[in-house]
């Protein structure tokens, strides 16, 4: 190649990335420090060009190694920058945080422990820009490592149908959603008052304001499996509570608390058919963790009802 081609291509290259646009990803953490290394790891190495985006991790009130973590990285990487959210026990407010200081004229988000390829970037703002999105759902891809029991089993078969969350739902899980930072600037940022469902609020206010929400089947990040029973019900009780904090605090936009706590449907086992549907791969199963799934489905759905009660109890103390 000779010296003038070799600056044309030089020249084309850097006109090309002055067209990308500039993207915050937000990272928000909580006593993970081996999770944010992972997740950190993949997202240090994108194909996107590093001088067009940026890494904002928000630690959430750690009190282990998490912080340490973040600042190692911090100091070893320029486009990466370690903040504190120690206001308020919440990962919306810890993105609300991030989103405050965010450059990005696009902005990801990603929970620490999850996992990109890397080429996620650039995919992720090829469709946006493609499809005209302005509010986009990646893919999670759930998986096990070691050995999988059946509580992983469970959650991976379960986990995160983000195509009903968008298109019958209208809304995405913050852990994997991109969006136009205009969008935030017209609807605002996430509710800094909830523990759980704050997507959901926020995702309803960006379908409601008209803008475009769109899901990229083909975009993964990967999620590890929760693998005790535990760590199911301990979730299961967030989004219970998570249900109730939308009629406490948008009564007029969602109903009462007692129109929740007090429907007799939420505590009434799932139909066979409901179960088998929200199962991948049931026709697959034994009948011994089919017997197992449906009786796991049921606890799950007694502790999310379990959730809502008590923030609906401890929100009057």
């Amino acid at each position: 190649m000779t010296e003038q081609s070799t600056t044309a291509a030089g020249t084309t290259a850097v006109a090309a990335r002055a067209t990308v646009p500039f993207v915050s990803v937000i990272v928000p953490v909580y006593n993970d420090p081996e999770g944010l290394r992972a997740t950190l790891d993949t997202l240090i190495d994108q194909t996107y060009p590093e001088d067009h985006y940026e890494i904002l991790v928000v630690d959430n009130r750690s009190n282990d190694g998490t912080r340490a973590v973040a600042q190692e990285y911090a100091e070893r990487f320029d486009h990466l920058t370690a903040l504190d959210e120690r206001r308020r026990q919440s990962s919306y407010a810890a993105r609300t945080r991030a989103l405050h200081c965010a450059s990005g004229d696009v902005v990801a988000f990603i929970d620490a422990d999850m996992t990109v390829d890397p080429d996620w970037l650039e995919r992720v703002v090829e469709t946006m820009e493609e499809d005209e999105i302005d509010y986009l759902a990646c893919n999670v891809r759930l998986y096990s490592v070691g050995e999988e029991s059946l509580a992983a089993k469970f959650n991976r078969l379960s986990g995160f149908p983000i195509e009903d969350y968008v298109s019958e739902f209208h809304y995405a899980p913050t852990c994997c959603l991109v969006v136009r930072r205009e969008v935030v600037d017209d609807v605002g940022p996430f509710d800094v008052r909830f523990t759980s469902s704050g997507d959901r609020e926020f995702g309803h206010r960006v379908y409601q304001a008209g803008w475009t929400l769109g899901y990229a089947p083909d975009i993964d990040m990967y999620h590890p499996t929760r693998t005790t029973l535990k760590a199911l019900v301990k979730k299961s009780i967030r989004i219970g509570r998570g249900k109730n904090q939308l009629r406490r605090i948008y009564p007029e936009r969602y109903g009462s608390s007692a129109q929740l706590i007090f429907n007799p449907a939420i505590y009434l086992p799932a139909t066979p058919g409901q179960v088998r549907n929200a199962l991948r791969g049931w026709d697959d199963l034994s009948l011994s963790e089919k017997l197992l799934f449906y009786a796991l489905t049921y606890l799950l759905k007694l502790t999310n009802a379990y959730g809502a009660i008590r923030d609906a109890v401890e929100s009057r103390r």
